[in-house]
């Protein structure tokens, strides 16, 4: 009873030890929304990061949607292992909107990819992301300094399906050759401030 009792705990500390190689997150796909981009609100951001797993660079194919489920604007962002991108959603992801009318609020979606190409992305996990989010504040706290309030989360694992990466990728490609120039998102150097 000895014996199988000491196995029991040996067995119990592998497991604790190499309990790591279970918790790995291999995520590709990541999700979150977007709301109040508008001129009278702060600016939202986002943010990845290269956890520097695949000792190479990663691309964030990222895919900005309006509230009528329509791509506005895609593109890929370069990252360096162990580096940061960091993107405005004003400036950067929805300023110049595939329709040419403003995108108040929405759906950004991203894929961790290792190609620089959004419209044939190869999914590679080793992204993780962050956004701000711009919550009004004028309807609950009327008497309040500021119209508006800005929390921070992490994207959203999701599920990436061949047919959500198929279409992601297609819509991309029309709206790159159809946009005439808008349609696209703009990529700042790792280095900017923020």
């Amino acid at each position: 009873m000895k014996k199988l009792g000491f196995v029991f705990v040996v067995l119990t500390i592998a497991l604790m030890l190499g309990g790591n190689a279970f918790a790995q997150d291999n995520s590709v796909y990541f999700t979150t929304y977007f709301a109040n981009n508008v001129s009278a609100a702060p600016d939202a951001t986002i943010r990845f990061i290269n956890d520097g797993d695949t000792a190479g660079n990663l691309w964030a194919a990222i895919y900005v949607f309006d509230n009528s489920q329509e791509l506005q604007a895609c593109g890929a962002c370069e990252i360096t292992p162990d580096g940061l991108l960091s993107e405005s959603l004003k400036t950067e992801l929805t300023n110049n909107p595939l329709t040419g009318k403003a995108v108040p609020n929405g759906v950004i979606k991203v894929i961790s990819s290792s190609s620089l190409d959004p419209t044939a992305t190869t999914p590679v996990a080793g992204l993780r992301g962050w956004a701000t989010h711009i919550q009004s504040s004028a309807n609950k706290y009327p008497e309040g300094p500021a119209p508006y309030v800005q929390t921070e989360t992490a994207f959203h694992d999701s599920n990436l399906v061949s047919a959500e990466q198929t279409l992601l990728q297609n819509l991309c490609y029309y709206a790159q050759l159809l946009g005439s120039g808008t349609g696209t998102i703009s990529c700042t150097p790792e280095d900017r401030d923020f």
